[in-house]
C-alpha cells in the first residue's frame, strides 16, 4: 500500500472545511480558518459559482430552505457589484412545502423545498434594496453574462446551533434543461455549464490595488491618523468612488448604495468608520440595539422585527479586505434599556472586564493593523439587514453621508478612544 508523506498529509488536513460540490466549487468563505476575502461576516458562509448557460437552455436551482437566520442567491457583475438578490422570504416554496423565513412561519418544518430560475438577462429596473418587501414574491434571478461568464453567490447567515455551514440542508442543486429537452443534473450539469472555468473578474473586484491604498494613506496634507478622526465619522456605503472618498472627501451622493463594496449583499445597508490606535489603544462603542428575530437556538417560529440581522465587524484594509472577527445581534449582551457596549482592541490591550458576563462584548484588532502598511489601523463596519418600513432609524434611511447620527438617533454608534485600565475602572465587574 502506498504511503502518504507527512507534507501531503498536512496539506490534506488543511483543505478548506465545509460542504461544496461541482457547482458551488468556491467556498465556503468566512472568517479564518476559512478563505477570508471581500470582508466576509464571520457568522456567515458564502459559496460562489461561475458558469455559462448554453444557448437555448434553462437553468433552475433546486434547494431546501436552510435552518438559519437568512439565506439568499445573489448575482454579480465582473467588478463584484450585485445585480439582483433573491432573499429567502421572497421565494414561493414548492407545492406542499413552506417558507420558514416568512414572519409567523414554522422554522422546523421538514417540507421546505423551492425552485429558482436563473435568467441570463439584465434587470430592466433596479429592485429596492436593503428593505423588507413583505408580500412580494421572486422565483427568478437575473444573472447576465460578462466575458461569457455568469456569477452567483449563495449565502447562509447565522446557521442554527448545531447546524453545519449550509444550515443543515444540501447546497442548491443545478437542474439544466437543454434546448433539445434533455435534463442534466449533478456532474453532467456542471460539465455543460463549464463550472470549472477561471474567474473573469476585474482586479479591483476583491480589493483596491495596494499602490492606490498607499497613496490614500500617505496624503501629504493629512495627519498620520487620517482618515480616523475624533469624533469618529461613520460613512454610508455608496459606490466605489465614494468608498475611496472616505480618504479623499469625494462622495457621489447619486450613486447606488450597494455598489461600493467587495461583493456586498444588497439586502444589507452598511456604515463604516476607520479607527487608529494612535488616538488610543482601546475603542469603546455604545448604542441601542435594533430588534431582530432570535433563531440561533432553533426557535419554532420566525418573528417580525426592526431588522432581520445586525452585525458589527472589525476589518483590515480596503486592500486586503480581510475580517478580524464579527459579532451578530444574538452574541451581544444588552443592558436593561437595550443598549450594547462593545470594546475593540488588540488581544494584548483587552480589558479584563470586556466579556459577556460583565455586560460587554469584545472584538479584536489585528496585530498587523491594516495588514499592508499601518499596524495601527482597523475598519469597523455595521450591517443592517432588511429593515422594516416602520424602523425609521435604520441605516437604510441615511440618504446623505454625514447625516447618520441625525437619522439613527439612539441607534447611532457613539465611539470613544480610551485606555485598558480606564475601561476596567469605569465599568467594574466582579463576576
Amino acid at each position: 500500500m502506498a504511503t502518504v508523506s507527512p507534507l501531503t498529509q498536512a496539506a490534506n488536513e488543511q483543505v478548506i472545511p465545509g460542504p461544496r460540490d461541482c457547482f458551488w466549487a468556491r467556498g465556503p468563505v468566512s472568517a479564518d480558518p476559512y478563505v477570508n476575502i471581500a470582508y466576509p461576516d464571520s457568522s456567515v458562509f458564502y459559496w460562489a459559482a461561475m458558469f455559462t448557460v448554453p444557448d437555448g437552455a434553462r437553468l433552475d436551482m433546486a434547494g431546501e430552505f436552510a435552518h438559519s437566520r437568512y439565506q439568499s442567491l445573489i448575482s454579480y457583475d465582473n467588478r463584484g457589484r450585485p445585480v439582483e438578490s433573491v432573499a429567502d422570504y421572497l421565494i414561493e416554496p414548492n407545492k406542499g412545502s413552506i417558507n420558514p423565513f416568512r414572519a409567523g412561519a414554522r422554522r422546523d418544518s421538514r417540507h421546505r423545498d423551492y425552485t429558482i430560475e436563473v435568467v441570463g438577462q439584465a434587470l430592466s429596473t433596479q429592485n429596492v434594496e436593503g428593505k423588507n418587501l413583505a408580500g412580494l414574491k421572486r422565483n427568478k434571478i437575473h444573472a447576465p453574462a460578462f466575458s461569457g461568464q455568469q456569477a452567483l453567490l449563495y449565502r447562509i447567515y447565522a446557521p442554527d446551533d448545531k447546524a453545519n455551514e449550509s444550515g443543515g440542508v444540501d447546497l442548491p442543486k443545478p437542474v439544466l434543461t437543454l434546448a433539445d429537452g434533455r435534463r442534466l443534473t449533478g456532474s453532467e450539469a456542471c460539465k455543460a455549464l463549464k463550472t470549472n472555468q477561471p474567474l473573469q473578474i476585474t482586479l479591483d473586484a476583491l480589493g483596491i490595488p495596494t499602490s492606490q491604498y498607499r497613496e490614500l494613506i500617505s496624503q501629504p496634507d493629512k495627519p498620520d491618523t487620517w482618515p480616523a478622526v475624533i469624533p469618529a465619522k461613520w460613512h454610508i456605503q455608496l459606490d466605489r468612488k465614494s468608498l475611496i472618498g472616505i480618504y479623499t472627501g469625494d462622495i457621489n451622493y447619486e450613486s447606488r448604495r450597494s455598489a461600493g463594496g467587495f461583493y456586498p449583499n444588497p439586502d444589507n445597508n452598511y456604515i463604516r468608520t476607520i479607527v487608529n490606535r494612535r488616538h488610543g489603544p482601546v475603542v469603546v462603542i455604545r448604542a441601542k440595539m435594533p430588534t431582530t428575530p432570535k433563531t440561533f437556538d432553533g426557535d419554532k417560529k420566525m418573528t417580525d422585527a426592526q431588522l432581520r440581522y445586525w452585525s458589527i465587524c472589525s476589518n483590515q484594509s480596503f486592500a486586503n479586505t480581510r475580517v478580524n472577527d464579527c459579532l451578530f445581534d444574538e452574541e451581544v449582551p444588552l443592558d436593561q434599556n437595550g443598549y450594547y457596549t462593545i470594546v475593540i482592541s488588540r488581544e494584548a490591550d483587552r480589558p479584563r472586564n470586556a466579556r459577556q458576563e460583565c455586560g460587554m462584548a469584545w472584538l479584536p484588532m489585528a496585530d498587523d493593523g491594516d495588514g499592508v502598511f499601518d499596524k495601527d489601523v482597523s475598519i469597523i463596519q455595521i450591517r443592517n439587514m432588511l429593515a422594516s418600513d416602520d424602523f425609521k432609524q435604520a441605516i437604510q434611511n441615511v440618504e446623505i453621508d454625514g447625516t447618520a447620527e441625525e437619522v439613527m438617533g439612539e441607534y447611532y454608534p457613539q465611539l470613544m478612544y480610551t485606555m485598558t485600565n480606564a475601561v476596567e475602572v469605569a465599568m467594574p465587574c466582579n463576576t
